[in-house]
């Protein structure tokens, strides 16, 4: 499981997470795989490509999970 650290910041938005931490290639590609519903926000499907993600989130993606801290 990867950890993200927000370091004092309230949310991150879930396209920008995926290119963070490596799991999109670049922004565009975190957009289409949220939109081909391959990535998952606390066990539900994410369609939000801009969706708020906060502290205690798991998002799951290609068999990878990022918690957030």
């Amino acid at each position: 499981m990867i950890e993200f650290a927000l370091e004092g910041h309230e949310y991150i938005l879930l396209n920008q997470l995926l290119k963070f931490t490596g799991l999109a290639e670049s922004g565009g590609k975190a957009n289409q795989m949220i939109l081909s519903a391959q990535v998952k926000l606390n066990g539900t499907v994410a369609l939000e490509k801009r969706r708020k993600i906060k502290a205690g989130d798991v998002v799951l993606c290609e068999g990878q999970a990022v918690r957030v801290l």
